[in-house]
């Protein structure tokens, strides 16, 4: 910003005055995941339908919702060790921060 002697972003200001601006772990970042986990478990549930149905067998169905969890799951934990990895770095960098 020219004239005002702040050449800080927004952001940078935002940390430096304690607000993360939506970073974190908000729970507001978190709240699509079970509704995630819902449409993956049902997808591969009638992708594996309907592979049952041209292929005639009634095991693959079971398959399907086994991946959509565990798809799920992995998704939740990705997120949420970023999220948990991206508030440690913010509390390391205000601690050295503070102890400046």
């Amino acid at each position: 910003m020219t004239g005002t002697g702040n050449d800080s972003s927004p952001r940078e200001n935002r940390a430096r005055e304690g607000d993360t601006g939506g970073s974190g772990s908000s729970p507001a970042q978190f709240a699509g995941l079970g509704l995630q986990m819902v449409v993956a478990i049902l997808l591969f549930l009638y992708l594996g339908k309907w592979i049952d149905g041209k292929l005639g067998t009634s095991w693959i169905q079971v398959i399907g919702v086994f991946v959509g969890a565990g798809l799920s799951f992995y998704n939740m934990y990705h997120k949420l060790m970023k999220a948990q990895a991206l508030e440690d770095a913010e509390r390391k960098a205000r601690r050295e921060e503070s102890s400046s």
